[in-house]
């Protein structure tokens, strides 16, 4: 008897998924991570030599590092004048002074929380330069982790090879790289939301709560997220009220712990936070990206019309795609409203990119506004890796100062990607929400 074989369709499309996906996410890995440690970082080093702007570890968990060990082990306020100097001087090499024209305006004061505090204690006994070096590994392996959770939390369960792209694609892009390289806590707050999301729709509410409280150390990356799950709850309160009472509860114990270590802190956080506003001159991206006052405009329109959208669906089952669905939409708005434009925020995107690469059939056969737009999504996010790539390769071959002089190159595409997404995103659930039943359970 002769075994049937597989159409020679059917043979390409294993092979492509098998070899050449996996191939090519360490092809663009590879080359994000030479380009920006020969052009990106080269370019930076000598602009800053140029400017004559300090430079110290640069690493953004510096500031809370300190903060934590001087208050657990010297009882001093990390939110403090003098505190904010000796942070400046480990983070840019000395304290800033206003009356050099070349010095940044960002003050990198201890302006977080103080229960980050807790999750940065067993570390204060230690030097930060071991700190440093083994916090980019849990950073890199948290973040890692989180994609299996969002991919639990979407209920895709994509092929290994697939799996095995996303990851290496995932580290290799320009947002985690950036957050790698400055130890930002963005990774952490990205990973305890997709662990807490995937324990909501795996039906364990409490635990759920909790780690979603735990993510509050940045607490405007949270906001639009717990907004969207509160208001939610109360489609079915009885049904839902555990989470919300597990992260009332667990973020009562971090706010009653943090007043045993400082007294009046949130009063000290509040100013702290208002003036890290002004300072970092920070403003949501669209704000940045349009004049006065259209992008405040745009924003409250798009803040609208997803919190309608939200509205219609507030019956919708935690394990409902269309529940997936609108939670990374909540997710694509919190980076187009968070009120600083950093690149390393856009690991936020992350679930919806998974949605879009799961659901994009049904995206393409839709109608031509979500085929043009799916497109434009598509070609947003693969020319940094595709320009990466390339003046990584002409690192090699070119002159140094030729090639740092396009090193801007790969961050063209940057503002754009979380406008295209979230637009995507948009049309994706409206036209689930009024077109389809309110509870479809698929796309």
């Amino acid at each position: 008897m002769k075994t049937a074989r597989a159409a020679p369709w059917l043979q390409f499309r294993i092979l492509r998924v098998t070899l050449i996906l996996p191939g090519l996410a360490i092809v663009c890995a590879v080359g994000t991570w030479t380009y920006a440690h020969r052009v990106l970082i080269p370019h930076q080093i000598s602009d800053a030599g140029v400017r004559g702007t300090p430079r110290g570890n640069l690493s953004d968990l510096y500031p809370r590092w300190l903060g934590a060990r001087e208050l657990l082990l010297r009882g001093r306020d990390p939110y403090s004048a003098g505190v904010t100097r000796e942070i400046q001087a480990g983070y840019y090499g000395r304290a800033l002074d206003a009356s050099r024209a070349g010095d940044p305006i960002d003050q990198q004061a201890f302006a977080y929380p103080l229960y980050v505090v807790f999750y940065l204690a067993p570390t204060v006994h230690l030097s930060f330069g071991m700190v440093q070096a083994a916090f980019f590994w849990i950073l890199a392996g948290i973040t890692a982790a989180s994609i299996f959770l969002w991919l639990r939390f979407l209920g895709w369960t994509a092929a290994v090879p697939v799996q095995f792209a996303v990851v290496v694609l995932t580290l290799g892009s320009l947002p985690v790289l950036q957050a790698l390289k400055l130890q930002q806590l963005t990774l952490v707050v990205a990973a305890l939301g997709a662990a807490a999301l995937a324990l909501l729709v795996g039906g364990r509410p409490i635990a759920g709560g909790i780690l979603l409280s735990l993510a509050t150390i940045k607490p405007q990356l949270v906001l639009p997220l717990l907004l969207w799950l509160v208001w939610w709850s109360l489609g079915d309160l009885k049904r839902r009220y555990r989470w919300g009472a597990a992260f009332a509860v667990t973020t009562a114990v971090l706010g009653g712990a943090s007043e045993w270590l400082l007294r009046h802190w949130m009063e000290r956080f509040w100013h702290a936070a208002v003036a890290y506003r002004q300072y970092a001159q920070a403003i949501p991206m669209l704000e940045a990206m349009l004049p006065d006052p259209w992008g405040r405009v745009v924003e409250v329109g798009f803040a609208v019309m997803v919190g309608f959208i939200c509205f219609k669906q507030l019956k919708a089952a935690e394990d409902a795609a269309v529940f997936q669905g609108l939670t990374c939409l909540v997710l694509s708005l919190s980076v187009l409203t968070v009120p600083k434009f950093a690149l390393y925020n856009q690991v936020l995107l992350l679930p919806a990119v998974l949605l879009i690469a799961r659901d994009w059939r049904t995206m393409w056969a839709r109608n031509f506004i979500s085929r043009s737009l799916l497109m434009v999504v598509t070609l947003l996010l693969v020319w940094p890796w595709f320009a990466s790539v390339v003046l990584a390769g002409f690192s090699f071959i070119l002159r140094q100062e030729t090639v740092e002089r396009y090193w801007a190159l790969p961050l063209w595409t940057v503002p754009q990607i979380p406008v295209g997404v979230a637009a995507l995103m948009l049309i994706h659930n409206y036209r689930r929400t009024f077109t389809a039943p309110a509870m479809a359970g698929s796309s």
